[in-house]
């Protein structure tokens, strides 16, 4: 059994500064978890943790039952790949899947079975003569995977592997990634930046900021309900709209004050907030231009004016500026906006996320 646990494990280098503070994390067996959030969020050192590469500070590290604080890396039966793929440069890509086999002394048939299945697998079958030099980047990077597969292994650790392609084959190597995952039914931890790659290939996926994990969920959960404003403004492109509103009671219920508009809301917990300050998020494909929309959401209806537009193929950017604020709206193409404009927006109020100013935490959503 691959699952890994950490229990309060901090992680100080010897200037004194802590990275990693204190994480609690559990990551079941064969799951896809995916370790996501800015440079310096401590994210890699995570992984480096599960690795041996970064040696714990205090608290435990376990992967199955075994504690493995002291356990060297070639004894923790797992698979590390990195952003600059680390291949051996003079050696075939044959030779380089096969390295690591051949060190523990695994009989040349077995090693050869091993290796062309990977290569049929991963696609790598004309190249197994090739060294790396004479390889793109992508196919660098399936190596890498290759030489992590032929290993049996019972965890797959991988440290930002797409970063270095272009994007057409960062698509394409995701794909790749999570149908090898399905495969091998290994326990697979994912390093990135990226919340495209965290959102299309995790079961679960967790955000992290300055060493402290902000919220673990699904790829759904985290977009529909994310816990606090950091969550919710990093998961999504392009991120989330923060404006600045007031809550004032209306009637039995209250509204959110944006400029002249007065949206109403049903949400029970903004009643302590009555005359406060709140930050509304909205989506950018939740602010709407159509004639339907506007009829419907009249007291969600908002004057903007357009900064500028950015055609997408099918979509269109309209970066909008109200009440002095700037948000972005995500639209269909064949709505006749342009630079320039003055124009009326609806929100849609169901889908309007409420955070508390000062502690950036969702009040409701």
């Amino acid at each position: 059994m691959a699952s890994i646990t950490f229990k309060n494990v901090e992680k100080t280098y010897d200037n004194g500064v802590t990275v990693v503070p204190n994480l609690n994390l559990e990551i079941a067996d064969k799951e896809f978890v995916v370790l996501v959030g800015p440079s310096g969020c401590g994210k890699s050192t995570t992984l480096r943790m599960i690795a041996g590469l970064e040696s714990v500070s205090k608290g435990e590290l376990l992967i199955g039952d075994r504690v493995v604080n002291d356990v060297s890396p070639k004894e923790r039966n797992i698979a590390m790949v990195f952003q600059n793929y680390a291949l051996y440069p003079h050696m075939t890509v044959r030779k380089n899947m096969a390295f690591a086999l051949e060190l523990s002394k695994v009989p040349q048939a077995e090693i050869d079975q091993k290796v062309n299945e990977a290569a049929k697998i991963l696609g790598l079958e004309p190249y197994l003569d090739r060294k790396p030099r004479a390889l793109s980047g992508g196919q660098r990077q399936r190596v890498a995977l290759g030489r992590a597969m032929v290993r049996d292994l019972e965890v797959f650790l991988l440290d930002e592997p797409l970063s270095n392609l272009d994007a057409k084959l960062r698509t394409e190597m995701r794909s790749q990634i999570a149908a090898l995952h399905k495969r091998l039914q290994t326990t697979f931890v994912y390093v990135t930046h990226d919340q495209t790659e965290a959102m299309t290939m995790g079961d679960r996926i967790v955000v992290m900021k300055d060493g402290y994990i902000q919220q673990v969920d699904t790829p759904q959960n985290l977009y529909n309900y994310p816990c606090n404003m950091f969550v919710a403004g990093f998961i999504g492109s392009p991120q989330m709209n923060f404006l600045n509103v007031k809550v004032e009671k209306e009637g039995d219920g209250v509204v959110l004050v944006y400029g002249s508009s007065r949206i109403p809301m049903k949400h029970k917990e903004l009643l302590a907030y009555v005359g406060k300050e709140v930050v509304m998020g909205i989506r950018p494909e939740d602010i709407h231009v159509e004639e339907s929309y506007l009829a419907v959401s009249e007291a969600a209806n908002v004057n903007t004016h357009v900064d500028m537009t950015e055609l997408m193929g099918s979509e269109i950017y309209l970066y909008l500026k109200a009440n002095d604020q700037k948000l972005v709206a995500r639209v269909p193409a064949h709505v006749n906006v342009k630079a320039e404009d003055d124009i009326r927006v609806a929100f849609d109020t169901e889908k309007i996320h409420v955070f508390d100013k000062e502690t950036e935490k969702v009040i409701c959503q």
